[in-house]
């Protein structure tokens, strides 16, 4: 289906084709693994990444010092953007099943791999390196920030056709520092505690600025910030009423630095104990969910309160998913039942919890596919797409702001995986000895963070330019 006239409200453009999707990992080398021991077994003769006694070299993504398993899930979540942005309607049948797959989870997994790469990227630099300083250790991350803002602010303005996540993404780095100094025990607690408590802030404060039925899931544009009320809404889009609010996308945040804390998934049995316990939580939220519909009659009811607030829903297939997609998933503040329901986007305790398990899930079995070589092979395209994931993000909005706008197929899916994963190898064959290795974005936001003569922890380390 084609994408309609982007517009700024929610019933301007086909739900589906709301911006299912999150770039990069994390505002400071998406998961540097330089100070890790693999780093530190690496001698003369011997490449970064070289495991002492495997005998095998540890295959790296889109950069040196990266684990590749962790790249290769980020590229799969380019891919899986892809597909919501320009392949066909997700339809339960047949090849319709990938978009199904992909439908909700893009978002929820690049979020997610962005803390799990904050965590990778602290333990990177190792204690002797963190900046001492307030202006040594905020102003990087605040340049990155304000950088990641107005780049979503102005490509939402350019309107694509899909809801840019990267204003929301500069204010998840600046919320996840102060956590980045709590113990792991903590850490964990809080993020366990996030996943039902930010959807449930976001469903009881919603009626309170006037958003009880309708009216979430926007994006701030640039021009929203020429007035003091626009100002006023920026704000309140960003924490708790936009597409992709603090209050229900941190929780991923968090959890991903929990698991990077507790799951040092280059040790195979903690690989294959997060790949099992996290299809388990999936598997708890997503059958939840299922159980509550159709046996507690959860369904029922929320058919009853979509009668009462949503009575133009009554007419579609499904008036449930059609309430939802007409705020981008946002559950409305009229039925308990609402944090029952684990749809795409629908941004409740259930979908986190099934979302949070599938990201660790495929980050388990990425890292154990990974350590062999055939297995490698296979993940390197993947791994270097994801590594330029924030280059391969900017492209694609571009792109869907001019000749693509509106693309909706197969062929256009296939189109798009193919150039990104094509034109991400050929950058990083053509500057395999250059910082732009990293990819133009990427590099240029290091650069204005660090400028040119402070490379980042990776170089300062001499890892292989080329790995």
């Amino acid at each position: 289906m084609s994408l309609a006239a982007a517009g700024r409200t929610a019933g301007q453009e086909p739900g589906r084709k709301a911006e299912r999707d999150a770039p990069s990992g994390g505002p400071d080398e998406q998961g540097t693994y330089s100070g890790s021991r693999a780093g530190q077994e690496a001698g003369p003769g011997r490449p970064a990444g070289w495991r002492g006694g495997s005998g095998k070299l540890a295959a790296h993504g889109g950069g040196s010092g990266r684990l590749a398993g962790v790249d290769a899930v980020r590229g799969l979540a380019v891919l899986g953007m892809f597909a919501v942005h320009v392949g066909p309607e997700a339809r339960p049948e047949g090849t319709g099943y990938l978009i199904v797959a992909s439908d909700g989870r893009a978002p929820a997994l690049f979020t997610l791999l962005a803390g799990f790469s904050l965590v990778l990227a602290q333990r990177g630099r190792g204690a002797a390196e963190q900046p001492a300083g307030w202006a040594q250790r905020y102003r990087p991350l605040l340049i990155r920030c304000a950088i990641l803002a107005a780049l979503g602010l102005a490509l939402a303005s350019l309107w694509p056709g899909i809801l840019v996540i990267l204003a929301f993404f500069a204010v998840y780095f600046l919320a996840a520092e102060p956590f980045t100094r709590l113990s792991t025990p903590v850490l964990t607690a809080v993020a366990a505690v996030s996943v039902a408590a930010g959807p449930l802030l976001s469903f009881l404060l919603a009626p309170v600025f006037g958003y009880e039925a309708a009216g979430r899931g926007l994006v701030p544009e640039a021009a929203d910030l020429t007035t003091l009320s626009g100002l006023g809404d920026v704000l309140c889009e960003l924490l708790l009423t936009g597409a992709y609010p603090l209050a229900t996308y941190f929780p991923y945040i968090l959890a991903g630095m929990a698991l990077a804390r507790l799951c040092d998934v280059r040790e195979p049995a903690v690989a294959r104990r997060m790949a099992v316990w996290g299809t388990a939580a999936a598997v708890a939220g997503y059958g939840t969910a299922w159980v509550a519909a159709h046996v507690f009659g959860a369904r029922e009811r929320l058919l009853a309160a979509v009668s009462v607030h949503h009575p133009e829903a009554l007419a579609a297939a499904d008036p449930v998913r059609e309430v939802l997609r007409g705020q981008y998933g946002a559950v409305p503040s009229t039925s308990w039942d609402w944090l029952l329901v684990a749809d795409p986007y629908s941004q409740t305790p259930l979908e986190t919890l099934g979302n949070a398990g599938v990201g660790a899930a495929l980050i388990g079995l990425c890292a154990l596919a990974a350590r062999r070589r055939a297995g490698a092979r296979l993940l390197r395209p993947l791994a270097v797409l994801g590594a330029m994931a924030l280059s391969a993000y900017v492209v694609h909005a571009l792109v869907l702001a001019g000749p693509a706008h509106g693309a909706g197929s197969w062929s256009a899916w296939i189109a798009f995986s193919a150039a990104a994963l094509v034109l991400t190898w050929g950058w990083q064959r053509l500057w395999a000895h250059s910082p732009l290795r990293r990819g133009p974005v990427e590099h240029a936001l290091r650069l204005a963070a660090h400028g040119p003569g402070r490379p980042g922890p990776l170089a300062r380390r001499g890892s292989h330019p080329s790995a």
